[in-house]
């Protein structure tokens, strides 16, 4: 059975949610961003109660079709940006449609629908945080990274940090409390 969970958007995340179901006496066959595969099918009892546990944790059983499907893209988006090694040749909506089969305009319609924001919104946010990552890591440069995010110049890059954050990337990388926003939260 596939359940499938929501707020799950990194790798210590897949190691909590496969720690709560084992606890929970389920042994999953994968647990990957947004979803878990267990071996055998849950009555609604126990969907409801494995829910509680999850949502400890900030985490959320989703079972409605729509939901999934935007907890779908936030995860392919995230997992491209965060714990790809090299970001796709092709661009976003290029990729959402084709792992989709969907057109574009309708994933983006119901992305804005759903979350408040467009999904090239979402994908600027992600960019960003991840560029704060690359930043406090400080083992690139900003052209360096400018060209693993796929920017099309520094100048794009600092103007959207700017933009996003209120501060140069640069003035990021001076401020003692780098002001990282988990994942999760975004």
């Amino acid at each position: 059975m596939k359940l499938f969970i929501k707020n799950m958007v990194c790798n210590r995340c897949n190691m909590m949610v496969r720690s709560e179901l084992e606890k929970f006496g389920l042994h999953p066959l994968t647990v990957e961003l947004g979803m878990a595969e267990v071996e055998r099918e849950l009555s609604a009892e126990e969907k409801e109660l494995l829910n509680v546990r999850l949502q400890n944790f900030g985490f959320e059983l989703i079972d409605d079709k729509k939901t999934r499907l935007i907890e779908s893209i936030k995860n392919t988006v995230v997992e491209l940006i965060h714990n790809s090694a090299e970001l796709p040749k092709m661009t976003f909506s290029e990729h959402l449609s084709e792992k989709f089969h969907q057109d574009y305009s309708a994933l983006s319609k119901l992305f804005s629908e759903v979350q408040g924001v467009t999904i090239e919104q979402y994908v600027i946010t992600q960019k960003i945080e991840k560029v704060k990552e690359l930043l406090v890591y400080d083992e690139l440069s900003l052209s360096e990274i400018a060209h693993q995010l796929h920017y099309s110049s520094v100048s794009h890059l600092s103007k959207q940090f700017k933009k996003v954050t209120g501060l140069t990337p640069t003035h990021f990388k001076q401020v003692k409390e780098n002001k990282r926003i988990p994942l999760d939260k975004l």
